[in-house]
């Protein structure tokens, strides 16, 4: 019985999967071509670093991220017989690996000789206070963000008295005009009618059809106009958007509605967490996880804090 063994790579990592062949080759002829056809295919043809590190990086833009993001390769180095290579998508940056004739790409390395550290839910060491200040930054149509949302909204519903929490937005956006005209109408929501703002919200999340949750929470359109118009005007969204050499990375639009906060807590993406003017990963989405970080943050924690929440983590 022979074995191949074959690579599947996705953005996320690799899967490796076993194919056991149904019977035995019958002749040693048939062998022999297969063989040298294999040896053909996988001969070893040293690329230069760069050349198999843009090849990675094409096939990534191309299969992989398509038009919603673009990779860019910062540099390569060898390493135990591979190439590594730096990219960065937007704000982010990652490490991947490729061949060093450039035929088969490793999205993400795992060192064997390294045991691997157990991953915490909640991080630890969150400063506490009497009332917690609690930030979630999105982008408006990002899929983790709203991910969060739904994670965030019981958490918000339990502890609005007890704890300062309110969504803010990363200062670009990934997901074109439409997530720059939403950040905008949500912030101007939360300024003018922030008592409606959570029920527009809730809609939001399950349909984005702003229109329709507009009318279900019953949001004053004249005020919201005005308030758009005058936010636009002073932190120059429009204007920004339209002037494509301002954008990062070339790709994506600045959103300039909370800078200020943006630059304090260096927020990199969506969905960022930020409790007590700490960074916090909540690895778990879910509102149980959510509500455990808040509640870790109070100095004396409230009865709220004993109420069971979902432990279901959304889809994205």
């Amino acid at each position: 019985m022979g074995k191949i063994t074959k690579f599947i790579i996705f953005a996320g990592g690799i899967i490796v999967v076993g194919i056991v062949a149904a019977g035995s080759i019958s002749t040693f002829g048939k062998k022999a071509v297969e063989k040298k056809a294999i040896k053909k295919r996988d001969a070893v043809v040293i690329m230069p670093s760069d050349k198999a590190g843009q090849k990675a990086v094409s096939y990534i833009n191309k299969y992989i991220l398509g038009q919603k993001a673009k990779a860019v390769l910062v540099k390569t180095e060898k390493e135990n017989g591979v190439y590594k290579l730096y990219l960065k998508i937007g704000a982010h940056k990652f490490i991947s690996y490729v061949t060093r004739n450039g035929r088969i790409l490793f999205p993400t390395g795992v060192d064997l000789a390294l045991k691997p550290k157990k991953r915490r839910l909640v991080s630890q060491n969150i400063p506490k206070r009497e009332r917690p200040d609690v930030k979630l930054f999105v982008m408006s149509y990002c899929p983790f963000g709203l991910q969060m949302e739904k994670a965030f909204l019981p958490v918000y519903k339990l502890l609005k008295n007890k704890a300062d929490m309110g969504i803010y937005f990363v200062n670009y956006a990934m997901h074109g005009k439409k997530e720059v005209e939403e950040d905008l109408r949500q912030y101007c929501i939360q300024k003018e009618e922030k008592e409606k703002y959570y029920s527009y919200l809730n809609c939001f999340i399950k349909n984005k059809d702003f229109k329709k949750c507009l009318s279900s929470a019953g949001i004053d359109r004249a005020k919201l106009a005005k308030c758009t118009s005058d936010t636009d005007r002073k932190y120059g969204v429009t204007k920004s958007y339209n002037n494509r050499d301002s954008y990062l990375n070339g790709r994506f639009p600045k959103v300039p509605l909370q800078e200020g906060l943006n630059k304090k807590y260096k927020i990199r993406g969506s969905p960022t967490v930020v409790i007590n003017d700490k960074v916090v990963r909540i690895y778990s989405r879910s509102p149980e996880k959510f509500k455990e970080a808040v509640c870790k943050a109070f100095i004396s924690p409230p009865k709220e804090c004993s109420v069971g929440l979902s432990k279901k983590v959304s889809s994205a």
